[in-house]
């Protein structure tokens, strides 16, 4: 009997997206959001609420127009305005983002998240996060981004069309130390590498010369996951290589990649990467990064021409996300 949660958990996720035909390769339109979710209002109408409740002074610090360049910034550990959570918010609007940033993931997934991000933010836990807030709630377009070391998260009700998450987001852990131990024990997101890995052990040896390269890209904030909308010639293997069997591991990894995140926007990141076309997607996994030289692979990557979903676990877990429906 398979005792994995994370296994199970992920099983449970491809079993209901499967019904909704995503996972197994049949694009579906998105839906809203079913209110059992996350048992509070959605993640919008709080940010809406939050957005009242903000003085001048807030206002001023932490409000921006639709298309102030901040929003499209993106970073491993970086805060978004100067203002922090613990220190500059009521704790009526604390509880509010808390409650934000919960509803922007799983039930499955959103307490380990959120653990993991106390943890990795030092002495003042999830108050040393900061927040900002592009355009009016409920007047047209928004969006409220949270960051924070090892946290990017977005909170836009759709108004960026055709992009997951509304834009990219990053997420991380480093559990017991910096420099983790070839399992890394303790993390929040090592068990995506594990499936990961076991798409690489389904690999022939041909197969694997194409998967297997030296190095993974440089973190370099935004330009991490630039798009480049190639369909051929990106790094790795691409998925016409690669047999049905092969191709349905490939799928669950993007599943396990999804599932801490809400069915709304997990099934419309889902449904974006098909309609870019699977088959345009290709593989990668970096020798060069294998931590303990246990060949277990550490750092990998799924590309397209529309996305980029790269896993680097040395030293410690960095996650980068950005798909959307076009370059």
């Amino acid at each position: 009997m398979d005792t994995d949660p994370h296994r199970q958990s992920r099983r449970q996720f491809l079993r209901t997206s499967a019904a909704a035909g995503v996972a197994v390769g049949v694009p579906i339109i998105g839906r809203a959001a079913p209110a059992a979710e996350s048992g509070q209002p959605r993640s919008e109408t709080l940010v809406k609420t939050l957005y009242e409740s903000l003085d001048e002074r807030q206002r001023k610090l932490i409000c921006f127009g639709f298309d102030h360049a901040a929003r499209h910034k993106i970073d491993n550990n970086w805060h978004i305005t100067r203002l922090r959570l613990g220190d500059d918010f009521t704790a009526d609007q604390q509880a509010m983002v808390k409650e934000i940033f919960m509803g922007l993931h799983s039930e499955e997934y959103a307490q380990t998240v959120y653990d993991q991000v106390v943890h990795d933010s030092g002495a003042a836990g999830f108050g040393d996060s900061s927040i900002a807030l592009f355009g009016e709630p409920g007047s047209g377009n928004f969006e409220f981004v949270l960051t924070g070391r090892h946290c990017t998260r977005r909170c836009d009700g759709d108004s960026v069309e055709g992009a997951a998450f509304g834009g990219p987001i990053f997420y991380g852990h480093a559990a017991e130390s910096f420099n983790e131990k070839p399992d890394h024990p303790g993390n929040a997101y090592w068990y995506q590498a594990k499936r990961a890995n076991e798409v690489f052990e389904m690999l022939d040896g041909r197969q694997r010369k194409l998967a297997l390269l030296d190095e993974g890209r440089d973190e370099e904030g935004a330009k991490t996951v630039e798009l480049t909308g190639k369909e051929t010639g990106l790094e790795g293997i691409p998925m016409t290589e690669l047999t049905a069997d092969q191709k349905g591991k490939v799928r669950e990894t993007l599943a396990d990649i999804l599932a801490p995140y809400r069915r709304r926007d997990a099934d419309e990141a889902l449904r974006l990467v098909e309609e870019a076309g699977f088959d345009h997607l290709h593989m990668a996994f970096f020798e060069k990064q294998d931590v303990g030289r246990d060949r277990v692979w550490d750092v990998w990557q799924i590309e397209g021409p529309s996305m980029v979903c790269y896993f680097r676990g040395d030293p410690h877990v960095h996650a980068w996300i950005h798909i959307r429906e076009r370059a």
